[in-house]
């Protein structure tokens, strides 16, 4: 997969890609430090005119002092949220407006492309003939047309649209994941879980990633795509990430049937089966988070042990083995969601929600290189790409609603990007960021509703612009998370988990 788009395809050797490397990060502490959210602190008494004076002004990112102090509040995050859980499902590589959400049937055949729109329960809905689960269930869904951002390149586009954050490294400059970036919603949800006194009381974590971290099946895993860590919250705040395997390197098991024993959905280094008492007296325990060693920055000492008793809890308490065991769900309800690894990981989102996980994230992963990056003469979306989406998303949509969990979990479907609207010379549609689609249903949103209308090409917004941070912040406004809190770094610092952009509150009734 190339990662920037230019007029000209480049070609970046092997021996060239960024490899996913943490580099030590230093870590400053004082005796008088102000931190935040429960941890020491001296009072208004103690500080000194210098550290008032960095409190209030530009020595804390020009924080006022009333935003510190706020801060504080975050012990108790999640109050009043329309929402306890989110699942989100990230199809990277960039779905083509064209050809899932807004068609354009009236312009030239080199714009409108092959497909053809389908009635739905959306009047304004102009949805792909090969998305028909969806357009059966559309009242259950509201669609956003005008996402849009600048960043035209897949990792930045990942890190954008999973942290609300533009990435510090420039379009084209990198591939994996970097201490620096900013903190995915999950990791500040895990985060927050942590600070929560309900906190004690739980075994599950608060954020998870399926099937794999997005790149693990890509190019033998030497991508460790941006956006999905905690980044300068520190690697505490990772999700609890599970491993899926594929047969071979020309294998994609999105777009097969999986076989049971190729979905074991096992803990990142840790197999759930395993007996308890075996795993608490082996003196080798240590090798078993050798992954997760490599993966901690150095100015993150209490990282590590941190996820050994994570783990270790999950694996004590039964209750992670019992939920990411897709065996128990039965025959009926698996052919639902398809026995595809999208549906199954969709299924499999439903039940770490319904084990108390409040994000999960699933990754529809760019296996072959290109997939939703849909750049050459290929019938993948029409035979691959839009049905396994269409079924795992439909399904999850209609189990949750039949459970009554729809009201309570907010569900957010989108890529990184869209495509362009001309296509190119071998029928593939480029990279195109200025405009393309999200899905979004559950938690309140009024569904069979359009927000925002794009040109006559569906190349820009219309009306209605969505950027990254109006998502991010609809999405923590809707789990009760106020959009302008401060979290503190690994260094202390307070920082904005969005710095821009506002919550699309209208979408909700």
């Amino acid at each position: 997969m190339t990662d920037s788009w230019e007029p000209k395809l480049k070609l970046v050797p092997p021996h060239q890609h960024a490899k996913f490397n943490r580099s030590p990060v230093p870590v400053t502490v004082t005796a008088t430090m102000l931190t935040l959210n429960g941890l020491p602190k001296s009072n208004c008494a103690g500080l000194s005119r210098r550290e008032l004076l960095q409190i209030g002004g530009a020595g804390l990112l020009g924080l006022s002092l009333p935003k510190v102090f706020a801060a504080e509040q975050a012990g108790a995050p999640f109050a009043g949220g329309r929402a306890k859980s989110v699942i989100f499902l990230f199809l990277f590589g960039g779905p083509s407006q064209l050809e899932t959400f807004d068609l354009k049937p009236e312009a030239p055949q080199e714009i409108r492309g092959p497909y053809r729109p389908i009635k739905c329960r959306t009047p304004d809905l102009r949805i792909s003939e090969h998305l028909s689960r969806l357009a059966n269930i559309s009242d259950k869904f509201g669609v956003i047309r005008t996402m849009s951002h600048t960043f035209n390149d897949h990792s930045g586009g990942a890190h954008y649209i999973q942290t609300g954050k533009r990435w510090h490294v420039p379009v084209g400059g990198g591939f994996s994941a970097t201490p620096q970036d900013w903190p995915s919603m999950g990791s500040v949800v895990e985060y927050l879980t942590q600070k929560s006194p309900e906190n004690i009381k739980r075994t599950m974590p608060a954020y998870a990633a399926l099937p794999n971290w997005l790149g693990r099946l890509q190019e033998q895993g030497q991508y460790r795509r941006p956006g999905q860590y905690g980044g300068w919250l520190g690697s505490s705040y990772d999700p609890l990430t599970t491993a899926i395997d594929k047969r071979s390197d020309a294998d994609n098991p999105y777009w097969r049937n999986c076989m049971d024993e190729e979905l074991t959905f096992e803990m990142e280094g840790l197999a759930p089966e395993l007996e308890v008492g075996r795993i608490q007296k082996r003196v080798t325990l240590l090798k078993q988070f050798e992954h997760i060693q490599k993966r901690i920055d150095a100015g993150d000492a209490d990282a590590l042990d941190h996820h050994r008793k994570r783990a270790l809890s999950l694996v004590a308490s039964g209750e992670a083995s019992r939920a990411l065991d897709i065996r128990k769900e039965s025959d009926a309800m698996r052919d639902r969601y398809g026995r595809h690894l999208f549906g199954q990981s969709c299924l499999m989102a439903r039940r770490l929600i319904e084990a108390g996980v409040r994000f999960t994230t699933v990754h529809y992963d760019c296996v072959d290189g290109y997939s939703w990056d849909s750049r050459r003469v290929s019938n993948d979306v029409k035979n691959h790409l839009l049905p396994t989406f269409d079924q795992g998303c439909s399904a999850l949509l209609s189990d949750l609603d039949d459970r009554g969990l729809l009201d309570e979990t907010l569900v957010v479907a989108l890529g990184e990007m869209g495509r362009t609207p001309k296509a190119n010379g071998v029928w593939g549609r480029d990279h195109w960021s200025s405009c393309f689609p999200c899905l979004i249903a559950g938690a309140g949103v009024r569904g069979g509703i359009v927000h925002g209308s794009t040109d006559a090409h569906a190349a820009y917004p219309e009306s209605n612009a969505v950027s990254p941070e109006d998502l991010a912040k609809t999405i923590y406004w809707a789990l009760g998370i106020d959009p302008e809190l401060m979290i503190p770094d690994r260094e202390g610092r307070p920082r904005p988990i969005v710095e821009s952009g506002k919550p699309l509150t209208q979408l909700f009734g």
